[in-house]
């Protein structure tokens, strides 16, 4: 069903563009947005710094996001998107225990990398525990990315095992985002060793499940 994809790019928006040259606007107030994110946090950004940085007057920022959340809230469904693209790419050989355990490892690495190389994108995840919709919309994108990667795998399992498998595959999901967060506050070495460790947790839970 189209309905239950999710909250698509655009779902956050007053407006939904559709012109190129509205779709261009609405592509510079994000960009400039997440800019000012990265560059001094997003308590600092405000909706009228955000319009006048972008190149138009703040009306236009209002006329297509109601307010600062829903800025955030599409910036982070477009971060979901390149996830979801990425997870797709790294599943896709799956065809036994073993690659499974190394897609899960590059899963993790992909998310790592991609959050250490953007301020803005860590700042916004940091904002997003912190926002009851934003915490929301986290959790129904964890749903979705486990669901893929189950249903993906499944046919390697017995049936028997399957639901409690999904339950565990969600967890490591949802837990991957603190684990990240936290890796991030260490320095280089020691966040490796945390995200290491964390791999050889999802190794063996795994692992479990074909014994």
């Amino acid at each position: 069903m189209k309905q239950t994809k999710r909250a698509a790019a655009g779902s956050q928006l007053r407006r939904r563009p559709k012109q190129e040259r509205s779709r261009e606007r609405i592509d510079a107030i994000l960009a400039t947005a997440k800019r000012l994110i990265g560059e001094k946090g997003i308590d600092a950004v405000t909706m009228k710094e955000v319009g006048a940085l972008a190149g138009g007057p703040i009306a236009t920022v209002y006329h297509y996001f109601p307010n600062k959340s829903a800025i955030l809230a599409t910036l982070y469904e477009r971060f979901s998107d390149v996830t979801r693209a990425r997870q797709h790419e790294i599943i896709e050989g799956i065809d036994g225990l073993e690659s499974m355990i190394a897609a899960s490892d590059r899963m993790l690495d992909d998310y790592y990398d991609r959050i250490a190389g953007d301020p803005a994108i860590l700042d916004l995840q940091h904002a997003i525990q912190a926002d009851k919709a934003l915490q929301n919309l986290d959790i129904a994108e964890t749903h979705h990315q486990a669901k893929v990667f189950c249903d993906r795998v499944a046919h390697l399992l017995q049936p028997p095992r399957r639901e409690e498998f999904r339950r565990m595959v969600f967890l490591f999901f949802q837990l991957a985002g603190g684990v990240v967060r936290l890796a991030l506050t260490q320095d280089k070495t020691q966040g490796r060793r945390t995200i290491d460790d964390y791999k050889s947790i999802i190794h063996g839970q795994l692992r479990a499940f074909f014994e």
